[in-house]
């Protein structure tokens, strides 16, 4: 029977504790019973074993104490431990999945991905711009949700991405963030089909810092026609967000509208009036014969063409013109009378 030096010294531990109590049991038993015998002799040598018994169990008692203590470091200074093998655990073989053989898809023809331009600000609109402010590159919007009407607080009512004709208005809402005051922002509504801007929205920013906000277009209804649509966002120059939603159906026709035209009329331009007939002058003379000279004057007339000349303005009818006037016979001059 191999017991290595630790089991030993528990062994002679355990057996210490138990002549302890078994000392101090048998003492104590010796020493009460002693005291009952009648003579002197006998009571006292039983009582003294009683003792004896009691030292042998506290020595036992003091013995359990080294053993605990101080005898396995004591053997090991005497008899070093050997090394004792170790069992050396073994690898458990998991088993695992073996992988059935499956059909291999044959590879098939992927579309590349085409280079798609950022879109950018027209000249046209650009020459519009007023702002001084410089624009904020941390500034940043969302994506807008468009929708027919927005609520008190720029937030879309029942966002889609898919309207049907006929439409009227349409809004944008977005969230921001990061904004400064006074820096030029511009809203671009833009038809993809033919490229064509329904409209635009660009002035210097007049709101806070973050917070909602919103877009909106209202061209005439037989503007949206059906295809796809983009609202394109820009900080200054620089676009930043861009959202996009579909229009189904055929518009509206657009309704001709009657305007009053006035139509030009004729206006008569007044003929020329007869020009009076020469007038006959008398010079007198005096001699012996007084002698009538008449004296032809040729007045020129001024005359008129009629022309028709077309006019906006309401003409007057015209006015009847008076018939000329007839001029009165030229009166003889009586002869002067000699003078004495």
């Amino acid at each position: 029977m191999n017991v290595d030096i630790h089991t030993g010294v528990q062994t002679a531990f355990y057996l210490a504790l138990v002549g302890v109590l078994l000392g101090l049991f048998l003492g104590i038993r010796t020493i009460v019973s002693g005291r009952k015998l009648m003579y002197f002799r006998l009571r006292r040598e039983q009582i003294m074993r009683g003792w004896r018994m009691v030292g042998v169990g506290l020595a036992m008692g003091v013995v359990a104490v080294f053993l605990n203590q101080f005898a396995e470091p004591a053997a090991y200074l005497v008899f070093p431990p050997s090394p004792t093998p170790t069992l050396t655990p073994t690898i458990t073989l998991t088993p695992t999945i073996t992988l059935t053989p499956t059909i291999s898809l044959t590879p098939t023809i992927t579309d590349t991905p085409s280079v798609t331009n950022t879109p950018a600000i027209p000249p046209e609109i650009a020459a519009q711009f007023d702002a001084e402010v410089t624009p904020n590159p941390e500034s940043v919007f969302s994506p807008p949700r468009f929708s027919r009407e927005i609520d008190e607080n720029n937030q879309a009512v029942e966002p889609v991405n898919e309207f049907a004709n006929p439409i009227t208005k349409l809004y944008g809402a977005f969230t921001y963030d990061k904004m400064v005051d006074g820096v030029q922002w511009t809203a671009l509504w833009v038809r993809l089909s033919d490229a064509k801007i329904l409209c635009v929205e660009t002035k210097p920013w007049d709101g806070s810092t973050g917070g909602y906000g919103y877009t909106d277009c209202e061209p005439s209804s037989d503007q949206w026609t059906a295809g796809e649509y983009e609202v394109q966002i820009y900080v200054g120059m620089q676009w930043n967000n861009s959202g996009r939603f579909m229009v189904t159906g055929n518009p509206p026709a657009p309704t001709a509208t009657r305007t009053a035209t006035r139509t030009p009329t004729a206006t008569r331009t007044p003929t020329g009036t007869p020009t009076p007939s020469p007038t006959r002058t008398v010079t007198p003379t005096f001699g012996p014969s007084p002698t009538l000279t008449i004296t032809w004057t040729r007045t020129p007339t001024l005359t008129f063409t009629v022309t028709l000349t077309p006019t906006v303005t309401r003409t007057r009818p015209p006015t009847s013109t008076l018939w000329p006037t007839r001029t009165p016979r030229i009166t003889d001059t009586r002869w002067p009378s000699p003078t004495p």
